[in-house]
């Protein structure tokens, strides 16, 4: 028969697992790899990008910041997410704040000193990455537009550590980020519409709050619509491969969200929404194996010569 404590051991663990959003967590490791592999280092073979130590350091301490920052997110947002999220709360507050709080000061000094063995300046980017997390959760975040587009850097920040671990400067990874960023701001936008009465309970002044939200859906479809000018000049790449169908299939779903999102009035309906883009982002993650690793070699080369 199972113990008490060692039920207690598993509720335990599965609350850290939900406050540090593990699921997320293993969809940008995956993400991070993927794009490694098929967008970043196109000249490298498989093995080369898996087996680099140097990559996974920077992979791993990403995990163990990030991580970090959803558990500093999650201590400033405790009131908020009574209202907006009150099972998840319930599951969170498992674990003590003081256990939390020592986890958060030892994952951000893990991935400092993971981030050391690569080189001085990926600790001072890592360094620089956990005081922007707690700057957002602390002060930006209670803003709109501040509020708005730190969310967007700071998730697409990741990304970028590798992009210059690479040196990959073609400019079909300049579009695919372009296009990530106008996606992850309508996901904050919605995300934000979702939880506007714990915003208001928390005195924050996110856009929702500060515009109202018809503006918010306004704004939301302006930047679906600037979100397809990307998707269309990557279809010019025949680097991008079979990839176009998932792009033909997120210009159709973006069209569809943004018509959903202006008629939408409930909470669950921005739910739907906010998930509905967490999926097509984790479909474009998946995605990324399609990409004919040949045409976008000689993409590159072509470029930089």
């Amino acid at each position: 028969m199972t113990s008490k404590n060692e039920v207690s051991i598993f509720y335990k663990f599965f609350s850290l697992f939900s406050v540090v959003r593990g699921y997320n967590i293993l969809v940008l490791v995956a993400a991070q790899y993927l794009a490694s592999i098929f967008i970043f280092s196109p000249n490298n073979s498989l093995k080369e990008v898996v087996f680099d130590l140097h990559l996974f350091f920077i992979v791993f301490a990403t995990t163990c910041v990030i991580s970090g920052g959803y558990i500093i997110n999650d201590f400033y947002d405790t009131k908020a997410d009574k209202i907006n999220r009150p099972i998840k709360t319930g599951l969170d507050n498992i674990v003590k704040q003081e256990t939390k709080l020592t986890l958060y000061f030892l994952l951000n000094f893990l991935g400092v000193a993971i981030s050391l063995l690569v080189s001085w300046r990926a600790a001072l980017f890592f360094s620089a990455y956990i005081f922007g997390i707690w700057f957002y959760s602390h002060k930006l975040k209670r803003y709109p537009l501040t509020g708005l587009l730190s969310a967007t850097v700071l998730t697409i920040l990741p990304f970028f550590a590798i992009f210059v671990y690479f040196k990959n400067f073609s400019k079909i990874i300049f579009v695919h980020a372009i296009f990530l960023f106008l996606v992850l701001m309508v996901r904050e936008l919605i995300k934000d519409l979702e939880n506007i009465e714990g915003a208001v309970v928390s005195n924050y002044t996110t856009f929702p709050v500060a515009y109202g939200e018809r503006k918010t859906k306004y704004f939301g479809v302006f930047l679906i619509a600037l979100s397809l000018i990307p998707v269309g000049i990557l279809f010019s790449y025949p680097a991008i491969s079979y990839m176009r169908i998932y792009f033909y299939i997120t210009m159709i779903s973006l069209v569809i969200i943004g018509l959903v999102m202006l008629r939408s009035k409930e909470k669950r309906h921005y739910a739907i929404l906010h998930s509905t883009l967490k999926i097509l982002l984790l479909v474009g993650v998946l995605s990324l194996v399609l990409v004919d690793t040949d045409l976008l070699l000689e993409k590159v080369i072509d470029k930089l010569n």
